[in-house]
């Protein structure tokens, strides 16, 4: 049996906030989620701030890309270099990692993020 949750969508922050093929960190209740434009693609991602290998907040400020044959978008974590998918949250570069990864809809240059 399938289970289905609901999504609550928060307002987080306006499309201009966040910096083309960048990212930008808002604060949701206890939660630091860092939210990515990934221009060059057309898309948006929000994560988790937190990089679990040093417990710093840190991930907004990574740096974005493409890996693999199938051209997975992914972050890296700009002080120790590990990146994770922005689709699944899985580290590509250490499997013993993994960071949340949170829906991004864009209405009327607003950006909500899916809970």
């Amino acid at each position: 049996m399938e289970t289905t949750t609901a999504i609550e969508w928060i307002l987080a922050c306006h499309t201009n906030d966040v910096p083309e093929n960048g990212g930008a960190c808002v604060k949701l209740g206890e939660e630091q989620i860092a939210i990515y434009n990934f221009t060059r693609r057309g898309e948006w991602y929000a994560t988790q701030n937190l990089c679990p290998h040093k417990q710093q907040m840190v991930l907004s400020r990574g740096m974005i890309g493409s890996t693999g044959a199938h051209c997975e978008p992914k972050v890296a974590c700009p002080f120790h270099k590990n990146t994770f998918s922005l689709i699944s949250g899985q580290c590509l570069t250490n499997e013993e990692y993994s960071i949340k990864t949170y829906a991004v809809k864009i209405a009327d240059g607003k950006i909500f993020i899916g809970i």
